[in-house]
């Protein structure tokens, strides 16, 4: 079939049976366009669509914890937040899509292959994900993520639901999928974002986090133009330091704008810095910590539950 780019004109020629029917947009090549197409693959002549397989019925909740500008807490908060979920009994998929590959150390584990591994398909999923806790699983980042991004870019069309088609096929095992994003704004995480519906964004309680935070806005909103269903649904505040005059400020400003998506915030902690090379969560070095306190309560407001932990 034949697509021609509605700015430019440029005409593409795509055998549509080689396409997911879960592409809905393509690029422009030429110009930079970006247009909805309906793809709507022909069945063969005399063959018949086999019967569908019920899978078990699961509402998985797929979170990014996501913002471009780094040194927030990113990776601190979805290690705990997918560990505490995990303590709490829910099944948890954990997804590191930043080529620093903090998450497996963050956890003391070394995974035999990631992400990376299951989007080229030189892993299935059972080899590429690791089981980091009771109820938690890892697939890992790392700087293999490097090819992914260059998989996403050379895709004519479709590049942006790499994630999506990767990780759909086994989100049913899970109740929650975590993604953690790196810092910037690249290919993997315009596909994260294509992938997940909520969003949460920790923002450190300073002024440069506060500008970075009105960059993504924007960024978001050119992505909600194709994804009505990705919401930013909380907002966390992290690094609260009660003796800084500032912190309380912007924290007050924030919860006048945003209201009730606000999270309690995250206070500074020494332990949350320590955690990391030990290999272990906050709730497994210090449970009892300021730290193990504020990351329940966000687990208790994520799930729903006041009344997880106790």
């Amino acid at each position: 079939m034949l697509i021609n780019c509605p700015k430019c004109g440029k005409k593409y020629k795509i055998d549509e049976k080689t396409l997911p029917p879960t592409v809905k947009t393509a690029q422009c090549k030429e110009c930079g366009e970006r247009f909805q197409i309906n793809i709507q693959p022909k069945p063969t002549e005399g063959t018949v669509d086999p019967p569908k397989q019920e899978k078990p019925q699961r509402n998985t909740r797929r979170i990014a914890v996501s913002l471009s500008k780094g040194g927030v807490g990113k990776t601190t908060t979805s290690v705990n937040l997918s560990a505490g979920l995990a303590l709490a009994g829910f099944k948890v998929l954990l997804i590191d899509t930043d080529t620093q590959g903090q998450s497996s150390f963050y956890l003391g584990v070394k995974p035999e292959g990631g992400l990376a591994e299951l989007v080229e398909g030189e892993l299935p999923p059972e080899k590429a994900m690791v089981k980091a806790r009771d109820n938690l699983w890892l697939l890992a980042g790392g700087k293999q993520l490097a090819g992914v991004k260059r998989i996403i870019d050379r895709k004519d069309f479709g590049g942006e639901l790499t994630l999506a088609e990767t990780i759909s096929p086994i989100e049913h095992n899970f109740d929650y999928v975590v993604v953690d994003t790196s810092p910037g704004w690249d290919p993997i995480t315009v596909s994260v974002l294509f992938y997940v519906t909520e969003l949460l964004i920790p923002i450190s309680l300073e002024v440069m986090s506060v500008q970075g935070f009105g960059e993504f806005l924007k960024s978001i909103a050119a992505i909600q133009k194709y994804r009505k269903e990705v919401n930013i649904k909380y907002i966390l505040p992290t690094f609260q330091d009660r003796r800084v005059k500032k912190s309380s400020v912007i924290l007050d400003k924030f919860k006048d704008l945003y209201g009730d998506i606000v999270c309690k915030p995250i206070r500074y902690n020494s332990v949350l810095t320590e955690n990391p090379a030990f290999g272990q969560s906050i709730f497994e070095m210090a449970p009892g910590s300021k730290g193990a306190e504020d990351y329940r309560d966000l687990v208790r407001k994520v799930a729903g539950d006041p009344n997880c932990f106790k």
